[in-house]
């Protein structure tokens, strides 16, 4: 069965940019996310969710590039 989707402008806009090449169908380039969003573990996908809470409570935690690279001793002081 072949059917017509209805997508805005600037999700149209954000398709072209993902296709691999001009003549890449836009069913080509929806099949490759939702091939990517099926091959995430159930654990990725589970880290995912805490990580957005977090962000949405605004309990995730952040660190400055400065104390990240000193904490992995890549710091040249």
């Amino acid at each position: 069965m072949v059917t017509t989707i209805q997508v805005s402008g600037d999700l149209l806009e954000r398709l072209k940019q993902m296709k691999i090449s001009g003549a890449e169908s836009y069913e080509n380039v929806i099949w490759d996310l939702v091939e990517d969003r099926m091959e995430l573990s159930k654990e990725s996908k589970e880290a995912i969710e805490s990580y957005e809470k977090d962000i949405s409570n605004g309990t995730l935690r952040t660190y400055p590039h400065e104390e990240v690279k000193k904490s992995l001793g890549l710091c040249m002081n």
